[in-house]
């Protein structure tokens, strides 16, 4: 492996500038910028502000557990063992407490450089010191086939290695319990160390010397070591060589991995570690998705819209099937659905929006009171009352994201009528729904409208069984679908259109403006070149853009009116102005976008629209299938670069 090399800047410390239209390129102009483009360099520690560095971490995991890593290497976040347990690495949330975290001190440190290793989930870390000694950190969750199913333990394994020099570290290990209370107790044994807290026990297995991590000794480093963290178990084999042996293993799954997915012309390596990522969000043992890894980040500076996002949403899980499916990458989908079908099997209530990856425990929602917040800004809530809220779009996400298993020729099962009897529950719960008030996508606490999103989705589910009965050749079926679909369609065209605005609206017979409505063209509701959706996204464009960053809506909500932008609502903008033929504007927007990444290639829920700052919990899904799907809307195709490049 190669050396990362460092640059001077990274996306985050660039100030937000407002997309300007460029002159249409020609095709060959397409494959030249693509093979021109320079690849990914690493990220140097030390640019943008504070807020802008917070949030500059790279995901880590193997669909079991998840981890956040900082460009110098330290682990910041860690849930063990699941995504949603109590975090082990809890200094992301810390505030200025030095707690929660494992890092590699080098004495003398005067630079660092860290990235991924190309199409994987493995992160690199170098170090340099003032005398030329250097150290290589690698980080990653085994993850691998191994006797013909998917080894992935809830394991962290750091490699350390020296590469010039003789460089001096301390390993540092300050794990916390019970949500940000150090834990001091643990033991000693002949190979690893034992970190007891009030539940979990968390093992430290290394050929490193045990006192030196123990009592955080400064030592040189003469030869390569390994730290395995995981469960109460012995480690069996040779700690070193395992851990090399589970990385070059890790590596050539993620390379496999890579190489089945169907990706666009341009922007391969944005697509790619999208696809990554929200593979990483997927708990492959029941199939849930969670909204992102982490609790807490607050939305904005010191908001208090700090929540939980550690769960499964109905509809996130959706947007992240259908960014992966694009890709050719079915088997989360399939995962997900037997995650639905659990989860729908009671239906003796109705559906919730969100629940834990392992359906069926309560999420009940309290603060944190041993951690202080991210960069000091609590609270820190554990849980999720929207667990409990009705939010009435979950039943058009069950459906659409099944609706692909009926069509879809490449999976090994596919759906069948008895999967359609399954999914006319669910259906009849929306067309019941569709028009009652509800608290909408944006989860609002202290209100409840008839959302136009939410009927729409509500309108889908009909749609959807209507098209899945016709292709069963369940005519009756199709013809009553089709009916309640209709009369739900034009009761939400007729109340959700607005004449003063010329524009839909978020919700049933209200004035404002909602950016959710960009989605109703991509769900069907409305033809893209509709003139209400043409009228639509151009009011959206003028009324809702702050400093060229599409806000979710302007007027005030339960904590008063919003300071940053919801990205994914940037990107259903891009798709939408694709939509209607503004496609130069929609590449323009992407790329201003894609250069708001940070500098490992990943996106948080909301953006500053001033500062440029990320902000939300990280790595949000959302913004992440964004990037998918608006690359592939927009890229060039292959056939038409590569045929044309010469004419």
């Amino acid at each position: 492996m190669s050396a990362p090399k460092p640059r001077d800047s990274h996306p985050a410390a660039r100030a937000p500038t407002k997309p300007v239209r460029r002159a249409r390129r020609t095709r060959q102009g397409a494959l030249t910028e693509t093979l021109a483009r320079p690849k990914p360099e690493p990220a140097v520690r030390g640019a943008g502000s504070l807020e802008e560095q917070a949030l500059d971490l790279a995901l880590i995991g193997n669909c079991r557990i998840a981890a956040l890593v900082n460009p110098t290497g330290r682990i910041v976040w860690w849930c063990f063992p699941r995504f949603d347990s109590d975090p082990v690495f809890s200094r992301l949330l810390a505030g200025e407490q030095e707690k929660g975290f494992c890092d590699i001190v080098l004495a003398d440190m005067v630079k660092s450089t860290s990235s991924y290793v190309r199409n994987t989930a493995i992160v690199v870390t170098e170090l340099e010191d003032q005398h030329g000694g250097r150290i290589r950190i690698t980080d990653f969750a085994p993850r691998f086939h191994l006797f013909e199913r998917i080894f992935r333990p809830p394991q962290l394994i750091r490699r350390i290695e020296p590469l010039a020099g003789l460089p001096r570290i301390q390993i540092r290990v300050r794990p916390t319990h019970s949500y940000g209370r150090p834990t001091t107790a643990h033991s000693i044994g002949s190979n690893h160390i034992r970190y007891r807290g009030s539940g979990e026990v968390l093992r430290l297995s290394t050929d490193a010397p045990l006192s030196y991590i123990a009592q955080e000794t400064l030592f040189p480093l003469t030869r390569s070591l390994a730290l395995v963290f995981g469960d109460d178990e012995p480690f069996e084999g040779a700690i070193e060589q395992t851990a090399r042996e589970f990385e070059s293993h890790t590596r050539g799954y993620w390379h496999g991995w890579v190489r089945s997915l169907s990706l666009p012309f341009e922007w391969q390596n944005a697509v790619i570690r999208a696809a990554i990522t929200l593979q990483l969000c997927s708990f492959e043992e029941t199939g849930g998705i969670v909204a992102a890894h982490t609790t807490s980040i607050p939305e904005a500076p010191n908001s208090g819209r700090n929540w939980d996002y550690r769960y499964c949403w109905l509809r996130d899980a959706y947007f992240v099937v259908q960014a992966l499916n694009q890709l050719s990458a079915t088997q989360t989908m399939e995962s997900y659905l037997g995650y639905v079908t659990t989860v729908a099997a009671q239906l003796h209530t109705p559906l919730g929006p969100v629940y834990t990856i392992v359906p069926g425990e309560h999420l009940d929602e309290v603060v944190a009171e041993g951690l202080t917040g991210f960069l000091g800004m609590g609270p820190v809530r554990v849980g999720n009352n929207a667990a409990i809220q009705v939010q009435h779009d979950v039943y058009g996400s069950v459906i659409l994201a099944a609706t692909q298993m009926f069509v879809d020729e490449r999976l090994p099962r596919m759906g069948d009528e008895s999967m359609f009897r399954r999914l006319e529950p669910v259906g009849e719960l929306a067309f019941d729904t569709a028009l009652r008030p509800d608290a909408g996508i944006w989860e609002y606490r202290g209100r409840k409208r008839i959302h136009t999103y939410s009927a729409t989705l509500c309108w889908a589910a009909c749609d959807r069984l209507a098209q899945i009965a016709a292709s069963l050749g369940i005519h009756t079926r199709a013809r009553y679908w089709s009916r309640k679909a209709k009369q739900l369609r034009k009761e939400i065209l007729h109340r959700a259109w607005s004449e003063a605005r010329s524009a839909f609206v978020g919700a049933l017979d209200d004035p404002e403006l909602d950016a959710s409505v960009l989605r109703i063209a991509e769900i069907g509701l409305v033809p893209p070149r509709d003139p209400r959706f043409v009228s639509t996204c151009k009011v959206i464009g003028e009324r809702l853009l702050r400093n060229g960053r599409i806000m979710r809506y302007t007027a005030d909500d339960d904590f008063g009116a919003p300071e940053t932008a919801f990205l994914a609502c940037n990107f259903w903008y891009i798709e939408a102005l694709a939509a209607i033929g503004r496609r130069d504007e929609a590449r323009d927007f992407f790329l201003d976008l894609l250069g708001r990444r940070n500098s490992f290639g990943l996106l948080s829920e909301d953006i500053h629209p001033q500062t440029g700052a990320l902000w939300g919990n990280f790595p949000q899904t959302y913004s992440m299938a964004g990037i998918i799907n608006a690359a592939t809307r927009l890229s060039e195709k292959w056939e038409d670069v590569w045929c044309r490049v010469s004419s």
